[in-house]
C-alpha cells in the first residue's frame, strides 16, 4: 500500500479515522498482536540470557519473522520493536541496551556494528497534520559502518560504507561512505582510514 507521497505506509493506519491522536491504534489488532507475544518471549526468553547466548536470541527474532543472516549478534539488552522489519547481513551487532524502533525496515549490512546505547528510529509523526500521523522511513546501514555508544539515527537516513557516527552523535540526514561523523546534528571530522 503506498501513501500520497509514494512511500509505503508499513501498516499505519489513518490517524484521521482511527483517531490515535485521542488514544486511538495506529496498527491494526494483528500487529499489535504480534508486537505484544514478541515483547513477551523476548522478556520472558531473551531478555534476561548472558551475552554468549546469541544463537538462541537470533533464533527468537527469525521466530518471529527477522530476515539475519548467519553469526549475527543482538544482547539480550537490547530492544528490537517489530521484527518483521528487522534484516540483518553476515557478521553484524547489535549492542547492550540499543534500541531498533524499527516501524519501517532497518537494513544493517555486513559487518556493522550498533553499539551499546544506540537508538535507530524510523518512526515520527507528521507535525502539520491534525491528526499528529504517524510516519515511517526506513534506515539502512552501509557494510561495516559503526554507529557509536548512544547515537542517534533518524527515519530515511542512510549510512554509507564504513562509515562512522561517533558516541551520542545525531544524524538526520544520510552519511557519506568512509567518512567519520560527529555530534548534534552530526557533521562530517575526517575521512576513515583502515589498515589493510
Amino acid at each position: 500500500m503506498m501513501t500520497e507521497g509514494g512511500s509505503e505506509n508499513f501498516g499505519i493506519l489513518d490517524a484521521s479515522t482511527s483517531g490515535s491522536r485521542e488514544g486511538g491504534p495506529s496498527f491494526s489488532v494483528r500487529h499489535r498482536a504480534l508486537r505484544l507475544a514478541w515483547g513477551i518471549a523476548w522478556a520472558l526468553l531473551a531478555a534476561w540470557t548472558p551475552a554468549p547466548l546469541h544463537w538462541w536470541r537470533t533464533f527468537l527474532l527469525r521466530l518471529f519473522g527477522a530476515r539475519l543472516a548467519r553469526n549475527v549478534r543482538v544482547h539480550g539488552a537490547a530492544r528490537i520493536w517489530y521484527p518483521p522489519h528487522l534484516i540483518m547481513e553476515e557478521n553484524t551487532l547489535v549492542g547492550r541496551g540499543a534500541i531498533i524502533y524499527c516501524v519501517a525496515p532497518v537494513r544493517l549490512g555486513r559487518g556493522v556494528v550498533i553499539s551499546q546505547g544506540a537508538h535507530l528510529c524510523t518512526g515520527s509523526h507528521d507535525i502539520d497534520d491534525a491528526s499528529f500521523q504517524l510516519t515511517a522511513r526506513p534506515i539502512t546501514i552501509g557494510a561495516e559502518a559503526w554507529v557509536a555508544a548512544e547515537a542517534f539515527v533518524g527515519p530515511g537516513v542512510f549510512i554509507g560504507e564504513g562509515a562512522v557516527l561517533g558516541a551520542r552523535g545525531v544524524a538526520f540526514s544520510d552519511l557519506a561512505a568512509r567518512t567519520v561523523y560527529a555530534g548534534n546534528p552530526a557533521r562530517p571530522i575526517r575521512a576513515r582510514v583502515t589498515s589493510p
